[in-house]
C-alpha cells in the first residue's frame, strides 16, 4: 500500500511540475496579464501566488513519497 501511495504522490508532483509552468507561460502573455504601463495586474500576481503553491506541494508530495518508500 505504501508504494501506490508514494506512486500517487510522484504522478501528483510530476503533473504539477510539467502543467504549471506551461499554463502560467500562457497566462503570461495574456493581456489581461499586464496593465497599460506593463506592469503585472491582479490576474498575474494570483497566477504567480498558485503556482508558486503547485511547485511547492510538488516538492512536498516528491519529499512526502520518498519518506513513504524509506520506511
Amino acid at each position: 500500500m505504501e508504494l501506490f501511495a508514494a506512486i500517487v504522490l510522484f504522478v501528483s508532483a510530476l503533473f504539477n511540475v510539467v502543467a504549471w509552468p506551461r499554463f502560467f507561460k500562457r497566462v503570461s502573455g495574456d493581456p489581461r496579464a499586464r496593465d497599460s504601463a506593463g506592469k503585472p495586474t491582479a490576474f498575474y500576481r494570483v497566477h504567480a501566488v498558485l503556482l508558486g503553491i503547485a511547485i511547492a506541494i510538488a516538492a512536498a508530495s516528491v519529499f512526502a513519497g520518498i519518506l513513504l518508500l524509506s520506511s
